[in-house]
């Protein structure tokens, strides 16, 4: 891949990362609360994108939520590393426009759930959505790597995985994993079956690992609910750069 189109992903990721800060605060709120529309003094929060900074507050404690924490920097970088691996696996092919869209609402989803176990639908479902139609057009440029007909298979498939998981345990897995296996699925079926099993293997397994850790470092016992969201889409980001290498 050339250095232009690698750069162009990562300079994209680090300007998505930088507005993430004031909808995640906005969602990362308990299940049963409203999101967020004011900043914790109360004043009014315009729009969904930007710093979690409040104008009105006074100076010194205008930034809240994510935005207010140490090394503001860390999810540009993070954002960034994850579009610009993407981009060096993909190449220049349709379906990478695809894969740079969603990437800063995954990276959303897997903090939104790592801070309260929630996986918005305001999030999941335009995500899925999207995702399958945007790789529907990706599919009639020439130079696409996929199958749309593989990645709605493969979203129908990983779908339906967890919602057999969902219905064994439905007190270790929420239904918003079940929403967000949508467009996991169909990112992976794109490649093909080996793709797809490969990223859920891999989320599953990431997962696994980590509950493991939770126990053996006794911050976790058997029965321990934990945030399964971002185990899943780190293995389907992995599964994307083993099938965009691949392909």
């Amino acid at each position: 891949m050339h250095a232009l189109p690698l750069f162009l992903a990562l300079l994209y990721g680090a300007a998505a990362g930088a507005l993430l800060p004031r909808p995640l605060y906005r969602l990362a709120v308990e299940p049963d609360r409203p999101w967020r529309s004011a900043c914790p003094r109360g004043h009014p929060i315009a729009g969904w994108a930007g710093r979690a900074v409040c104008p009105s507050c006074p100076a010194g404690s205008r930034a809240y939520g994510p935005g207010a924490r140490p090394r503001p920097w860390g999810r540009p970088v993070v954002t960034a590393v994850v579009c610009g691996a993407l981009a060096a696996a993909t190449g220049a092919r349709p379906e990478l426009a695809v894969w740079l869209l969603a990437a800063p609402v995954a990276v959303a989803l897997a903090e939104v759930d790592r801070a309260v176990r929630r996986l918005p639908d305001v999030l999941t479902l335009p995500l899925a959505a999207g995702v399958a139609a945007l790789l529907g057009l990706a599919a009639l440029l020439p130079g696409a790597a996929g199958s749309w007909t593989g990645a709605l298979l493969g979203g129908a498939a990983l779908a339906g995985g967890y919602f057999l998981l969902f219905l064994i345990n439905p007190s270790g897995m929420g239904f918003g994993d079940v929403k967000l296996a949508v467009a996991l699925g169909c990112a992976l079926g794109w490649y093909g079956w080996g793709v797809l099993f490969a990223g859920a293997f891999l989320g599953l397994l990431l997962g696994s690992v980590y509950g493991v850790w939770l126990m053996v470092s006794g911050r976790g016992r058997r029965g321990t609910t934990m945030a399964l969201g971002p185990y899943m889409i780190a293995g389907a980001w992995l599964g994307l750069l083993l099938g965009g290498a691949a392909a």
